[in-house]
């Protein structure tokens, strides 16, 4: 579990097939094998981690199933990655509830100034679009955000300049694509309303 409050941007250190080694921030020491941690919102588990630096490199099996629903399959060495590592006891929930279990992926179709934001603009799915809602959450390459509009399967966010700074969203352009996990309790309610009728 997750709350979309990215922690670290790391990098794709290597690639074999479906399995990537990540550099990251965090203390090799404080991760553990079988940690679950986020990668641009998806959750992904530690296999082995080594120090580097002060830093680690840890890495992590993707399987096809995830490469093709996801954006990973695009990761090259030097693609930056949003992270985070998972809840612990007591961790505050500043986000939202994140499973990292992401939905599908949504395309830029608009980056633009809004005062000292940005709003950025995107295209869901169409079987995504029922669950997005103005003021609801959504998660985009895992950082949580809150939706401004919606029209049909297209919706608009606002990144502050702190999350353009510390995550990989100052790095985006109009037709980057991105991981999409609608929010959790949308989900559960459409299934209940479709299974009550």
């Amino acid at each position: 579990m997750f709350t979309g409050l990215i922690t670290d941007v790391g990098e794709v250190a290597a690639r074999d097939g479906g399995r990537f080694q990540i550099r990251a921030h965090y203390p090799a020491a404080e991760i553990a094998v079988g940690a679950s941690i986020a990668c641009n919102g998806v959750c992904l588990t530690a296999t082995s981690i080594e120090p580097a630096g002060d830093g680690s490199l840890f890495m992590v099996d993707v399987s096809n199933e995830t490469l093709s629903k996801t954006t990973l399959g695009t990761w090259e060495v030097g693609t930056p990655v949003n992270l985070e590592r998972s809840l612990t006891a007591g961790s505050e929930l500043g986000g939202h509830v994140v499973t990292g279990h992401v939905d599908g992926k949504a395309r830029i179709t608009d980056i633009r100034p809004d005062g000292e934001c940005m709003r950025f603009l995107f295209d869901a799915p169409d079987n995504l679009g029922m669950y997005i809602a103005p003021k609801g959450s959504v998660a985009l390459d895992g950082t949580s955000l809150t939706v401004n509009e919606v029209a049909g399967h297209t919706f608009g966010v606002n990144l502050i300049p702190h999350s353009l700074e510390v995550t990989t969203w100052g790095r985006r352009a109009v037709g980057d694509v991105v991981n999409l996990e609608v929010d959790l309790f949308a989900r559960y309610i459409a299934r209940l309303l479709e299974y009550r009728r």
